[in-house]
């Protein structure tokens, strides 16, 4: 299969799930995961060759989350994803939020942090780069829910109910930016929420869970008002080829399907991995009680009885 025309005229059998998962890759995304995937394994093995270690759970995390996006790229699935409103919203909701999710509980960034050197006195290499862009006022506009949310909920309505969804699938230029746009929106909704990386916002665990629960409303509004709608929303979808043996008004409902369910299913896997990074910074918080009094002779319990101590005295 080919992108000429960018889909809209392709003459394509009906869609099976066999066929969406041919493989033809969109050579922008394929180069991009294959060169993702080699410079994480690159920095996984220059710490391992120092004698550092990294958990086989976070590759595991980032090679899935990698491989979601080239499963929707790379597959059929892109080609069908031009002309069938339904699989193109399959494509974006994994883009956006799946993958981000995966590959943030992978934490590339921390593991760039400690695989590069660190640059010679008032030399600044590519660690040190990495470290002011984290640090920097335009990182803590772009991760802060005040943009954050916003952003999320526009990549929705101003997008799909505008002209510019049409304008970006009138080329392949479009297209691939329209994609990369999701995926960066999902990695900067989704980092201060559950990400493992270091970042310049990162608020409580109660503050993580309203922003997460914040956009999820808008999500699934946003899937019912395809579902119920009487007339097709989206130019680009409204006149799929006949080949496919779709109608343009169901398949649009099918979508909206897609997208409230995704509202759901995201939420819950990440609400599971805030409770569990919960528990983890509880328990490490109780550890280091615990050397604390170990090594003080636990003089804060001591004071404390005698506080109460002194107390009960008084009220004598």
């Amino acid at each position: 299969m080919d992108h000429s025309g960018h889909g809209m005229n392709m003459d394509l059998p009906p869609f099976t799930l066999g066929r969406g998962l041919e493989f033809s890759a969109d050579p922008f995304f394929l180069v991009g995961c294959l060169a993702a995937l080699a410079l994480y394994g690159y920095g996984v093995v220059r710490l391992r060759n120092r004698g550092d270690g990294w958990p086989v759970n976070r590759i595991a995390f980032f090679v899935v989350g990698v491989l979601s996006i080239a499963l929707v790229m790379c597959t059929a699935l892109n080609d069908y994803g031009m002309v069938m409103f339904s699989v193109h919203m399959v494509q974006h909701m994994v883009i956006s939020m799946v993958s981000p999710i995966l590959l943030l509980l992978g934490a590339p960034v921390t593991l760039a942090l400690r695989a590069l050197p660190v640059a010679g006195r008032d030399r600044t290499g590519p660690r040190e780069l990495l470290l002011k862009l984290l640090h920097s006022r335009y990182m803590k506009i772009i991760t802060h829910p005040v943009f954050t949310i916003p952003l999320f909920i526009a990549s929705l309505y101003g997008l799909y109910f505008t002209p510019l969804f049409d304008f970006l699938m009138g080329s392949k230029p479009g297209h691939i930016a329209m994609m990369v746009h999701f995926l960066a929106v999902g990695l900067v909704f989704f980092w201060p929420i559950m990400g493992v990386d270091p970042g310049p916002h990162r608020p409580g665990y109660v503050m993580r869970m309203l922003e997460l629960f914040a956009g999820m409303p808008f999500h699934a509004f946003f899937g019912i008002a395809l579902m119920m709608a009487s007339q097709p929303m989206v130019k680009a979808y409204e006149n799929p080829p006949a080949s496919l043996g779709v109608d343009a008004l169901s398949d649009q409902s099918v979508a909206g399907g897609i997208a409230w369910a995704f509202s759901e299913i995201p939420s819950v896997l990440v609400l599971i991995a805030l409770v569990f990074q919960w528990y983890r910074s509880e328990q490490r918080t109780a550890k280091r009680s615990d050397r604390a009094a170990d090594r003080d002779g636990d003089q804060e319990l001591k004071a404390y009885n005698a506080y109460l101590a002194s107390l009960q005295a008084r009220g004598q």
